[in-house]
């Protein structure tokens, strides 16, 4: 997977588990740590042997605690521009990854964290994670996508209650507002990552693929547009050999 200094990917059969390993300071993610996942992930859209992405952090506790501070305390307006676009370009690689991506999200997940657990199709968090959108409270709003995905995920009321307070919510908290899709023990988090994944894996890996992609599309779209897009990529799945192998084992049964 080429040598990245704080990213580490590790392969578990058709299952790569993508870990940021910078836990001295929290996962934070420098312009070189978003540039990595950036790299990683064009990788693995090619790699035909991964069906599902798991991203996760380092240690016990941190998903990732943001963008850097230290180096945003320091950038011109056109040099935040820069980093702005790079977080996007990141992020955008993953919501429109061609195979699912699980966020792992085990412990905090604020600002630039919370931006890249948002971009992941599904979000499993421990019961130690909180999550937010604390921009506001150093003088600036949410850069990587925050003020876009949250409210899409969440809804309008609670991303302006999120962005505008600054404030961190519990892991049962995001659960209960949908933020979440399940919320575990800390050490059975990677595990229960690990069987969602399996259970996706499983399936027709070009059904998955364009069920994504109606999804994604479907969100953006008025219900006339995505409902002819599904007819479009339904009809589609027809023309793949993975659909009458499939098709025929289960009249077989």
């Amino acid at each position: 997977m080429g040598s990245q200094q704080y990213i580490q990917v590790e392969k578990k059969e058709d299952i790569a588990v993508v870990r940021i390993n910078r836990p001295e300071k929290l996962n934070a993610m420098n312009i070189d740590v978003i540039k990595e996942i950036g790299d990683v992930m064009d990788q693995l859209d090619k790699d035909d042997s991964v069906k599902v992405v798991i991203v996760t952090g380092a240690g016990e506790k941190a998903f990732s605690a943001g963008a850097d501070i230290e180096y945003m305390s320091k950038i011109s307006p056109l040099e935040a521009e820069q980093y702005a676009m790079t977080g996007h370009a990141t992020l955008n690689k993953i919501e429109n990854l061609s195979k699912p991506v699980i966020a792992a999200v085990n412990g905090y997940a604020l600002g630039g964290g919370c931006e890249l657990s948002l971009a992941c199709d599904l979000r499993i968090a421990s019961k130690n994670a909180a999550m937010g959108q604390p921009e506001v409270t150093i003088g600036i709003c949410p850069g990587w996508g925050g003020t876009q995905r949250l409210m899409r995920v969440v809804g309008l009321a609670r991303a302006k209650d999120m962005i505008y307070s600054g404030r961190r919510v519990s892991a049962d908290e995001a659960f209960q507002m949908g933020l979440v899709n399940k919320v575990v023990e800390l050490p059975q988090l990677m595990e229960e990552c690990m069987n969602i994944a399996k259970q996706i894996a499983k399936n027709s890996t070009i059904a998955v693929r364009v069920s994504k992609t109606l999804l994604n599309k479907g969100m953006d779209s008025d219900i006339n547009t995505g409902l002819k897009l599904e007819i479009y990529c339904w009809s589609l799945c027809f023309s793949h050999p993975d659909r009458q192998q499939r098709m025929t084992a289960f009249l077989k049964k």
